[in-house]
């Protein structure tokens, strides 16, 4: 979402660094062109002329001209504001001491609110909370049908009422089931309407009154830019909302409604939704977004997610297979599953310093490719599997067959898992490849 203000504000910000010496035109230079970027990418006007405003007040306070390192200065203003622009340290849930914790969910139809209550509802699932969801969207037909199937599939409890068509008389029915079997948290989805109307008001109202929600979380459908912002607005003026909950932040919008919906209503945007899978929806944090905007990239949220994963015994296992040159291609398989489960690879890699713009210079990573892969392995017996030199002509035919790859594709494969392995086996030593070799292994 963020690709073409990313690419502005670091062209500017490349232009600035390479600058032994700034002068006082130079600042003003990059200031228009951080104004510009700001309004192509659909941040409101207001937004763009208070950021810029304060933007200047700060650099000429920092004496630009005179830091050891004028360039430097910039960025690091440029990323504070950009930080302090979306909410400074952002929030997260706060847990009630005793009882279930109620998140009451509100937004507009087409949000994607019933698939956020689901997707919050796996992620606290994964922080090892007893959750459980309330179908109280009884307006939009099918909706209670549809959080039912999510909430299997994040296998989280659903309380439903078939039938009943009074939405007060099921949310306090679901709150206190959820207290009678002691739920640590309970997410209650509500009705949305096509606007902010009275009626969606006056339900949302009365809903609240009977669940006693300890957070009201807006879902807003960043695609929609700025008319995201405007639904924000209108719901902060006409009911209170502790947090917003942006979905599609993964779409190719230009990214203007996250970074001005903190701004204008004066709610932080506490979790983000970044993908359709109910797994991709993350804590949102107005630092490292800011980082991944300005090309620094988020190695916390990368640790974190790989921490999800992975576990201390199976990096040990890793490490002496590889130490003993024992990693087949089963191994490569699983390492390959778990790393997927992260979500997108190429989400995944802007989170590394510098490699958003280089991932943009090559292109989307094809994830069909990795599903090649996988294929190919799986048509390997486990022989095969664990020594793939011995993979002769015949049997390299068989499994293209049964892949229904070619064999040039299984060709590739088993040299460049050749070449991975010697790599490893160097970095394992504490050698450091030639670059030609590494990007071969890489490939």
């Amino acid at each position: 979402m963020f690709d073409q203000l990313s690419d502005r504000l670091q062209g500017v910000l490349s232009d600035v660094r390479s600058r032994g010496k700034l002068s006082e035109d130079d600042v003003n230079k990059a200031l228009r062109e951080v104004r510009l970027a700001l309004l192509e990418a659909d941040v409101n006007f207001k937004v763009v002329k208070d950021f810029t405003a304060s933007l200047k007040e700060r650099l000429e306070g920092e004496e630009v001209s005179e830091a050891l390192n004028p360039g430097q200065t910039v960025i690091k203003a440029v990323n504070d504001e950009l930080t302090a622009l979306m909410g400074g340290a952002g929030r997260d849930i706060v847990f009630a001491p005793s009882g279930p914790t109620v998140i009451l969910m509100a937004g507009l139809q087409g949000s994607g609110k019933t698939t956020a209550t689901a997707k919050l509802g796996k992620l606290l699932k994964k922080q090892n909370k007893d959750v459980a969801l309330a179908a109280v969207d009884l307006q939009r037909p099918a909706a209670v049908e549809q959080l039912e199937k999510l909430g299997a599939q994040a296998k989280v409890h659903v309380y439903s009422q078939p039938g009943e068509t009074d939405a007060v008389k099921v949310a306090a029915w679901a709150r206190d089931q959820a207290v009678q079997e002691n739920r640590d948290v309970l997410i209650v989805d509500t009705a949305g309407r096509l606007h902010v109307d009275q009626d969606l008001m006056e339900e949302l109202a009365q809903v609240r009154k009977v669940t006693k929600p300890h957070d009201v979380l807006l879902v807003v459908d960043a695609m929609t830019g700025q008319d995201a912002v405007n639904v924000a607005e209108s719901f902060a003026e006409a009911a209170d909302f502790d947090g917003v909950l942006m979905t599609k932040l993964d779409g190719d919008a230009r990214g203007g409604a996250a970074l001005s919906v903190r701004a204008v209503t004066g709610k932080p945007i506490i979790y983000a939704s970044t993908g359709e899978k109910l797994d991709e929806i993350e804590r949102f944090h107005p630092d490292r977004m800011a980082g991944r905007i300005l090309g620094m990239g988020d190695v916390v949220s990368l640790i974190e997610k790989t921490q999800d994963e992975f576990d201390e015994d199976q990096a040990a296992d890793l490490e002496r297979k590889i130490r003993k040159q024992q990693f087949t291609l089963e191994d490569f398989l699983q390492q390959m599953k778990q790393v997927r489960r992260m979500g997108p690879l190429g989400n995944l890699m802007k989170m590394m310093p510098g490699m958003g713009k280089a991932m943009r210079g090559m292109g989307q990573v094809d994830e069909r490719e990795l599903d090649r892969i996988e294929a190919i392995i799986l048509s390997m017996t486990p022989f095969e599997r664990a020594h793939p030199s011995e993979i002769n002509g015949s049997r390299r035919k068989r499994i293209a067959t049964g892949s229904g790859t070619t064999v040039q594709a299984v060709n590739r494969l088993v040299k460049q898992f050749g070449q991975m392995n010697k790599l490893m086996k160097q970095l394992s030593e504490g050698k450091m490849p030639d670059p030609q070799q590494l990007m071969r292994g890489m490939g």
